[in-house]
């Protein structure tokens, strides 16, 4: 459910993040490409998830501090149960960017989507 793009605002707080967290998963967890690495492989429990996955958000975008795990250990790990390929990468981009797009306008909206595209390609490069 998106928000109305004549309302759009920028990403001000941290249930801005955790809507968007939502929104997100939401699709990916049910896209034929990405959907596996969260449903089988990482098995995720969103209630679970979206807490850690808004503390790292926050942390890029507000710089608070809060999140302390190894995105990078965290996805080589995955990795080495199954690889993720260059296609997984851009559908989560995809997604990603998409998502932002349908319900924020603005500097911190645009930096999320900036940071997002910097961290897919490092993973993509480590994980190699």
């Amino acid at each position: 459910m998106d928000k109305n793009n004549t309302t759009l605002k920028d990403i001000t707080t941290r249930e801005d993040i955790e809507f968007l967290m939502r929104t997100f998963y939401n699709k990916a967890l049910k896209d034929s490409s990405i959907g596996t690495f969260f449903n089988e492989i990482a098995q995720i429990d969103l209630e679970i998830h979206i807490p850690h996955i808004s503390d790292f958000w926050e942390q890029q975008l507000f710089y608070t501090g809060n999140y302390k795990k190894n995105v990078l250990q965290i996805h080589q790990n995955l990795n080495l149960k199954k690889a993720m390929e260059k296609i997984h990468f851009d559908t989560w981009l995809n997604l990603f960017t998409t998502t932002v797009d349908n319900n924020f306008i603005g500097t911190r909206a645009e930096l999320m989507k900036t940071r997002a595209l910097s961290i897919a390609t490092v993973i993509q490069l480590k994980i190699r």
